[in-house]
């Protein structure tokens, strides 16, 4: 379950999927007129943040991706950004894959309907680097750098923990993994997408491996574990969705701690468990697309997404902020927010790149069979 623990205990978050060192770079302001926003790589480039969102209210629209309203509290955040500046917020395909996204950009190239941004499972990030527009915010300094690409290519946003939500009236509480292939769960225990392509699902298995007594070097007992509940006949193979859940569909679903709570709030007797023991964390990530048809809405996003409005934002939706700890130093954290959600206990965990990379390859060679 959920417990309070200190807040700067959440600092563990940051050591996440790639540690690579961050530098800060600055430009001389410009004539006015003279940016190209699809190359602008922080604030100044424009001739600072009134010109810049002088140039994105001109553009008129932003164009988002792959998010939902219930996740992490979007839905509020995509109306914050929409009223703060006058900008139309165009949220396309918003249940998705992180893979998807990716897919879209290729597909949707060179149109005014092209996203803008993403938001990222990090093995999918990884993958993708030649898709992004490198672009620092203005309190870059604010973000770790274990929580971003030098350049700014990806940033980490937002973290939750693996977790378990059911519907008690349903089944019983689960304690442990192995609850989960018995009968009392027959035809019960989905995933929130396929965890080839899904950030969610891949982490899913990696909660499997980790609770199985294995790492995150080795994904392997993550997949032999959902193939021997497949065998069981608890599997559903089903992605899991708001709808599922309030169904009956999907009775038990592993997903992020943020999207099981919003879960919680709206269907009845749904809980929220994360297993004792092992858990297992993972940011999303922000990039710009390199081939934004509003570049300058894209980069706004970005600077609103850091701010503190939006970070505590993603702290009323149930998730865990990169900028947590510099704002609770700076005093400006939504204390009650946090008091409500709580932090995490147990062991936290998350994969490098290297353990990201090598899960993802082993998952696209192995998950099809193994719940086939």
């Amino acid at each position: 379950m959920f417990t309070k623990r200190h807040l700067a205990s959440v600092a563990v978050f940051t050591a996440v999927a790639i540690s690579l060192s961050a530098c800060a770079t600055s430009t001389d302001a410009p004539a006015a007129g003279s940016i190209d926003a699809a190359t602008a790589t922080n604030a100044e480039a424009f001739g600072g943040m009134d010109a810049l969102i002088e140039a994105a209210q001109a553009e008129g629209e932003l164009n988002v991706i792959a998010l939902p309203d219930n996740w992490a509290n979007y839905g509020a955040i995509k109306a914050a950004f929409e009223e703060k500046y006058d900008i139309i917020v165009n949220s396309d395909n918003p249940d998705i894959s992180s893979a998807e996204e990716i897919t879209a950009a290729d597909n949707l190239k060179g149109q005014d309907t092209a996203p803008d941004v993403f938001d990222l499972g990090t093995a999918v990030a990884l993958t993708s680097l030649d898709y992004f527009a490198p672009y620092q915010v203005a309190n870059w300094d604010e973000i770790p750098a274990e929580n971003k690409e030098s350049t700014g290519l990806w940033v980490n946003d937002y973290t939750g923990a693996m977790s378990i939500g059911y519907n008690s009236a349903s089944v019983p509480a689960p304690t442990s993994l192995d609850d989960l292939l018995g009968a009392d769960y027959k035809g019960a225990v989905a995933l929130n997408g396929d965890p080839t392509q899904a950030g969610a699902a891949f982490a899913a298995v990696g909660l499997a491996a980790v609770q199985t007594g294995g790492t995150l070097d080795d994904f392997t007992p993550g997949i032999e574990f959902f193939s021997e509940l497949n065998a069981a006949g608890n599997f559903v193979p089903l992605d899991a969705t708001p709808a599922t859940i309030a169904s009956g569909e999907t009775k038990v679903v592993f997903d992020w701690s943020y999207n099981n709570l919003a879960a919680a709030a709206t269907v009845p007797d749904w809980k929220v468990v994360t297993l004792p023991g092992t858990a297992y964390t993972s940011y999303y990530n922000q990039a710009i697309n390199k081939d934004a048809p509003h570049p300058a809405a894209a980069r706004l996003w970005q600077e609103f997404i850091y701010s503190a409005e939006a970070q505590n934002m993603f702290i009323t939706g149930g998730a865990y902020p990169v900028t947590l700890v510099a704002m609770t130093d700076a005093g400006t954290v939504d204390t009650a927010a946090i008091d409500a959600i709580g932090t995490i206990d147990g062991e936290l965990v998350t994969p490098t790149e290297e353990q990201s990379a090598a899960a993802a390859t082993l998952l696209s060679e192995k998950w099809a069979a193994a719940i086939g």
